[in-house]
């Protein structure tokens, strides 16, 4: 794999596992990456923690940064939450998430 590339693997809602490439030094997260891979991520507040609409399980066990307060709001308020939650628009794409496997929330938020 080219340098500055992980592997982010994401399952998405009709259970199907996808292995996407992403760039660790083009500061995007897990939300552009599964739009850019066309997967069906709405986002609609556009990476701003404001919607839920990228609502992702975490599957495997990386270790993330600690949510912010206001991605825990926003999963206050949204459909689907679970233990593992979180939104995919707060997970940057760094070298230590290579391998890091996601599910995404079924829609409704």
């Amino acid at each position: 794999m080219a340098e500055n590339m992980i592997t982010v693997h994401i399952i998405d809602r009709e259970g199907v596992k996808h292995d996407l490439e992403a760039p660790t030094d083009m500061n995007m997260n897990i939300m552009e990456v599964c739009r850019s891979y066309e997967l069906p991520v709405e986002g609609r507040c556009g990476g701003m923690a404001m919607c839920a609409t990228c609502q992702c399980y975490l599957e495997s066990e990386t270790e993330l940064p600690e949510q912010s307060d206001s991605e825990m709001d926003m999963l206050d308020e949204a459909f689907f939450v679970e233990d593992n939650s979180r939104l995919g628009c707060q997970i940057q794409i760094t070298e230590e998430i290579d391998g890091i496997v996601l599910r995404l929330a079924p829609e409704g938020n």
